[in-house]
């Protein structure tokens, strides 16, 4: 990996309205502009979690241009070349994924769904918040990753190794 260049990251979730937009716009303020996210779906709900955008609006991320997209638009060749992809839901994570452009370094990180929450909406809304945080300690363990000291190889096995 070189250190010099940002790193395009995309999430893939089934629906594109919870986890994945989370992760986009955590990596985004973690990443620092060294990292930029990105996130997508195989069906997407074409709308984003209502906790979710209430979560992300109250701490203060950016959600006027979030919107649930097809993971398709990722795998064109006008798309941003990714380098990293992760799918953050099960569902995802055992669908037959596009072939995506460059090649890149792969892993599966699986939270729980925001979307399938029960309760009151202070209980879905907390559960959401959980989920947040979950997804934002991930995140910010790879952002401490020593790209430009790491082979391919050893990246993949210190990023499945976030999921035990």
């Amino acid at each position: 990996m070189v250190e010099d260049r940002a790193y395009n990251v995309l999430f893939l979730c089934t629906h594109n309205s919870a986890r994945s937009v989370m992760a986009e716009c955590i990596l985004n303020r973690e990443g620092k502009g060294r990292l930029r996210g990105f996130s997508a779906g195989s069906q997407p709900s074409g709308r984003i979690n209502p906790f979710v955008r209430d979560l992300l609006e109250r701490l203060g991320f950016p959600t006027a241009e979030l919107r649930s997209k097809s993971w398709d638009a990722f795998a064109a060749a006008d798309a941003p070349r990714m380098d990293f992809v992760f799918t953050v839901c099960d569902n995802a994570a055992g669908e037959v994924c596009p072939v995506w452009p460059g090649q890149p370094v792969t892993a599966h990180w699986g939270f729980p769904d925001p979307s399938g929450a029960q309760g009151t909406d202070a209980e879905k809304a907390a559960f959401t918040a959980d989920v947040f945080r979950q997804i934002e300690r991930r995140i910010q363990a790879f952002v401490s990753l020593p790209f430009a000291s790491l082979d391919r190889l050893a990246l993949k096995r210190r990023l499945e190794d976030m999921t035990r």
